[in-house]
C-alpha cells in the first residue's frame, strides 16, 4: 500500500490539473456574472467533499460510541480534520462569488448561517480532540460529531424548502446547466474527492504512528521504574 501512494498522488495531480483545465477553459462563461461564477466549479465540489467526509465521521463515530473501536474513532478524527479543511474553502469561496453578483461579502442567509455553525461544530470537534487530555475525551467527541452531523441535511435542504438568497440547486431544483458546465463540475468534484480520500489516506497512517508512538513511551515510563528497583537491589 505504501507504494500505491506516490502513484495515486501523481494520478490525484493530474486530475486536479485537468479538473482546472476544464473549469477555467472548457466551461463556458455564464452569461449573466460572467467569468465570477466559474468560482462554482471549486465552491460546488468542496461542499459536496465536505458533507461525504462528515457523513463517514457520523459513521465512525456511531461505531465508536457501539464498539469503542480504536480505527473508527481515529477515522472519525481524520474525516473530520479534513472535512474542515473543505467546508473552509466552501465558505471562503462563497463571499468572494457573493461580492460582485450579490453587492455584499456576507449576509445572514439560512444556508450560509447553517454552513457557517456545521464550521464552527467541527472545529469545536477538532479543538476538544486537540487540547483534551481525558480518558472520555473520544466518547465526547463521538456525541458531539452525532450532533453536528444532523446539520448537514439541514444545510443541503434549506435552499429546498425556504427562500433564501442562496441560488437554487441546480440538481432538482428545476434549474439547468450547459454539459460542459456539468462536466467541469463533476471532473472537480471527483477530483476534490480523489485529494480529500488521498489526504485522508496520509493522516489516517500519521494518527497510527502517532498513537504508537505516545503508547511506547507510556509503556516505557511504566517499565522505568520497575527496572530502577531491579537494578538498585
Amino acid at each position: 500500500m505504501k507504494r500505491a501512494f506516490p502513484i495515486l498522488a501523481v494520478l490525484t495531480g493530474v486530475l486536479l490539473s485537468y479538473a482546472m483545465y476544464q473549469a477555467l477553459v472548457v466551461a463556458p462563461t455564464e452569461q449573466t456574472m460572467g467569468d465570477v461564477q466559474r468560482i462554482f466549479y471549486y465552491h460546488v465540489p468542496s461542499a459536496w467533499t465536505a458533507f461525504i467526509l462528515f457523513a463517514i465521521n457520523f459513521v465512525a463515530s456511531i461505531v465508536y460510541l457501539i464498539r469503542r473501536n480504536a480505527k473508527a474513532d481515529m477515522l472519525a478524527l481524520v474525516t473530520a480534520e479534513v472535512g474542515v479543511v473543505f467546508c473552509t474553502v466552501n465558505l471562503v469561496t462563497g463571499p468572494i462569488w457573493a461580492r460582485p453578483v450579490w453587492g455584499i461579502w456576507w449576509t445572514w442567509d439560512l444556508r450560509l448561517t447553517l454552513t457557517l455553525v456545521l464550521w464552527l461544530i467541527y472545529v469545536s470537534y477538532i479543538v476538544l480532540r486537540r487540547f483534551s487530555s481525558s480518558g472520555q475525551t473520544p466518547l465526547l467527541a463521538a456525541v458531539l460529531a452525532v450532533f453536528g452531523a444532523l446539520d448537514v441535511p439541514l444545510v443541503y435542504f434549506s435552499i429546498w424548502f425556504f427562500r433564501t438568497q442562496h441560488p437554487q440547486p441546480v440538481i432538482g431544483g428545476g434549474g439547468s446547466l450547459d454539459p460542459r458546465m456539468w462536466h467541469a463540475l463533476l471532473i472537480n468534484w471527483l477530483a476534490f474527492s480523489c485529494f480529500g480520500a488521498l489526504v485522508c489516506w496520509s493522516r489516517y497512517r500519521l494518527e497510527v504512528l502517532r498513537r504508537d508512538f505516545d503508547e511506547t513511551l507510556a509503556l516505557e515510563a511504566l517499565l522505568e521504574p520497575r527496572s530502577s528497583k531491579a537494578r538498585s537491589s
